[in-house]
């Protein structure tokens, strides 16, 4: 008997029902369904009490290529429904498709992709014909909306007719009619039903007609690879086509309804569902509005010859009642994919709603591979399972901090650092943790699972896959509090003849001060005495010097990278250089300070520099000497960024000085200066803000509050576009001789 063959789009609830009431009539020997045919001998796995959504999870490394998939499966997935229907009525069940590592997957994140780029023109020219957005409001309109599914077959000849396959789909499909065949042979005149995506269904009916019988055997992976599958939790967000599931359908809540009760009671419960969320959010929804959208939406249903109103129906129903404003952009379900800036705030509460918020749980007996053993085991070890702060003492609880930081690196949600040792300015010796459950913390630990079997291994395989990265400091820091102590020897190997060979001053603004940090917490994180640490920030500083003292670029707008590498460099001839050392950087420094032709920021600094660190100075003529209106700010925003403390603390000699400075500046002048005085002062807290505000209302005599004048009711920028149209009112009257006394 020749098989049956039922082509799906993924994630529809009509082809779910299909295949339902076929494999219900039928009664097959073998139900044959897209999936990983190596996964077969784990049914029972799979079958196990789940709640869904769940997803296949498969990794694959191998010295040639890196690749992750996921084949998620809803209560409403055509697939799904074939295994659970298979074995209610006994048949044999076997997934026919190639392993998910295999090369032919290597452009899937997802297994379950439809192949919809390839038929886009058919799609297009489908969609122009029913006068509809796009393909999901199109299926909608002859599939879901009236659950008749006699034209499916037909609907996927067409776009197969027009689409090519490519080698991997020829790859693919040879594979699967192989498994056909055989399971045709073996079940002699009893029925054989194949669930696969509509795209293939064609190509599988011909080559299903001839050929060898025998069942086809399973391709191994390459020598030397390391590949495995686990089942994962999963969520309608992670399915939702409209938060970037490639081949999902959008709203997973809505066709769960729709799975469920049908498209009419779906209907409803999309409208309340909607309101509901709107409400929560306080907005306001009255009853006239859900009245008009019911209105709209069942008027827009007759209009478009739906028996019941579809998903769009009521989408465009609501927003016609609810919207109120002009959108910025297209409603989102006028197309496919992710959601964009600018979209109307009520619209992004109404796809979240439809989206859902399901999250899959997997079986008790579900195995999971071994990292989460491990981090459980870790966790238990340390009294690091629950939830809430930790506070830990780096004296004596480094491990425990290891453990934190290994899970942090490994992107494990509910583990989050609030404050802890980051730079060498000032040695920390505790480190500040929140810890929360959620649902996503196993999910990603299954995944993190494809890096290594523990805690330590999948953190060094993740931090070894950004050697490759420009971000080798970040990633010394990552591996240091790791406790990674050969990892980390290796970024300082590649980190020193970087830094020895780099040509621009920002590359070393996250660099120096990582390192110093690691240098001053040597003690704590095992890496006391490290003449690596210590021939980096031999060399940095060094080059630093010599990178500075080049730079003659002249007036330019402040370089606050620039400002944070000269920042480290201070704080390393502080607490690292020798005194020698530290004598030639203040001469260098001294020279760039009063080199006219170096940038205005740069000279700041230099001269912050030598002040913080000890030098005699005289900021009075200094600040004098960059008064123009273009390099005043960012001068001074060098000197800020090095020499904070010692401004506040040069009895008002700086303040004062500046105070005369911009008093002399004309209203033109002053407008052009401002926004550089801004961000130069921005390097000051708060706080200290508030007390430069009280020396210069006492220097002027006046009385009010400081805390006021640093707390506009307009942004500073919008005051001096103010100003700037008030002085340019104030010219044009003038000229025109409508001033009085003019």
């Amino acid at each position: 008997m020749p098989a049956t063959f039922i082509g799906v789009r993924h994630f529809s609830p009509a082809c779910a029902h299909l295949v339902q009431s076929t494999i219900d009539l039928l009664r097959p020997a073998y139900v044959l369904v897209e999936g990983p045919a190596d996964l077969n001998d784990r049914m029972n796995e799979l079958l196990l009490a789940h709640t869904l959504p769940i997803a296949v999870f498969t990794h694959f490394r191998s010295a040639e290529r890196e690749h992750m998939s996921w084949m998620p499966f809803c209560e409403y997935s055509p697939e799904w429904v074939a295994l659970a229907e298979a074995t209610r009525v006994g048949a044999q069940i076997r997934f026919i498709d190639l392993p998910a590592w295999h090369p032919a997957f290597e452009d899937r994140v997802n297994v379950y992709a439809d192949a919809e780029a390839r038929y886009a023109d058919a799609m297009e020219r489908l969609c122009q014909v029913y006068a509809v957005d796009n393909v999901d409001t199109l299926w909608d309109h002859l599939f879901e909306v009236t659950g008749d599914t006699s034209g499916l077959a037909a609907y996927f000849d067409v776009l197969r007719g027009a689409a090519a396959a490519g080698p991997s789909d020829t790859e693919r499909e040879a594979f699967m009619a192989a498994w056909v065949r055989a399971a045709v042979a073996d079940a002699g005149d009893r029925p054989v039903v194949v669930v696969t995506g509509g795209f293939h269904r064609p190509a599988l009916v011909t080559l299903a007609q001839s050929g060898d019988t025998a069942w086809p055997e399973l391709p191994a992976p390459p020598d030397g690879a390391t590949q495995g599958s686990y089942l994962v939790p999963y969520s309608f967000r992670r399915l939702d086509a409209f938060t970037g599931y490639q081949s999902g359908m959008p709203s997973p809540a809505y066709y769960q309804r729709l799975w469920e009760d049908g498209p009419a009671r779906a209907a409803t419960a999309l409208m309340e569902t909607v309101v509901r969320r709107l409400r929560k959010r306080k907005q306001r929804v009255s009853t006239a509005d859900l009245i008009a959208a019911r209105t709209q939406a069942e008027g827009l249903a007759r209009l478009r010859g739906h028996p019941h109103p579809a998903r769009t129906d009521m989408l465009d129903g609501l927003a016609s009642a609810l919207v109120g404003n002009a959108l910025e952009e297209p409603l989102p379900w006028t197309r496919r994919g992710e959601l964009v800036a600018g979209t109307d705030p009520v619209v992004v509460e109404m796809v979240a709603a439809l989206s859902g918020d399901r999250v899959g749980k997997l079986h008790r007996h579900t195995p999971l591979p071994p990292l989460v053993h491990d981090v459980d085991a870790q966790l238990d070890r340390h009294d690091l399972s629950g939830s809430g702060p930790v506070r830990l003492d780096l004296t004596v609880e480094v491990e425990r901090s290891r453990v934190l930081h290994r899970l942090r690196v490994l992107r494990i949600p509910g583990y989050k650092r609030l404050s802890g040792p980051a730079s060498g300015v000032d040695p920390v010796l505790h480190e500040e943790w929140e810890r929360a459950r959620t649902d996503l913390q196993l999910p990603a630990l299954i995944e993190a699972g494809a890096h290594g079997p523990t805690l330590a291994d999948a953190a060094q395989a993740v931090l070894l896959g950004r050697l490759a990265s420009t971000d080798l400091a970040t990633t010394l820091f990552d591996a240091t509090f790791c406790g990674l102590a050969d990892l980390s020897m290796t970024v300082l190997d590649r980190l020193r003849p970087k830094v020895a060979e780099a040509s621009d001053l920002a590359e070393f603004a996250g660099v120096l001060a990582i390192v110093l940090g690691l240098w001053r917490h040597d003690r704590l994180l095992g890496t006391a005495g490290s003449p690596l640490l210590g021939s980096v920030l031999e060399v940095s500083v060094s080059r630093i010097l010599w990178l500075a003292e080049g730079i003659h670029t002249g007036p330019a707008p402040a370089n606050p990278a620039r400002l944070q590498t000269i920042t480290a460099l201070r704080d390393t001839l502080v607490h690292y250089s020798s005194a020698t050392d530290r004598e030639a950087a203040v001469a260098v420094m001294r020279r760039i300070a009063n080199d006219q032709t170096a940038p205005p920021d740069l000279r700041g600094a230099a001269f912050g520099l030598t002040w913080s660190l000890g030098d005699a100075v005289e900021p009075r003529p200094a600040i004098r000497g960059a008064t123009t209106t273009t390099t005043l700010g960012d001068w001074l925003a060098g000197l800020f960024a090095l020499a904070r403390d010692e401004v506040l603390a040069s009895d008002d000699t700086v303040l004062s000085t500046l105070d005369e400075v911009v008093a002399s500046f004309s209203d033109h002048d002053f407008l052009v200066a401002v926004p550089a005085l801004r961000g130069a002062f921005s390097y000051f807290p708060p706080k200290d803000r508030e007390a430069i505000a009280e020396r210069l209302l006492a220097r002027r005599g006046l009385r009010g509050s400081a805390r006021s004048l640093l707390r506009l009711r307009l942004e500073p920028s919008e005051l001096t576009e103010l100003a700037r149209l008030e002085a340019h009112v104030d010219e044009l009257l003038a000229r025109e001789g409508l001033v009085e006394g003019t």
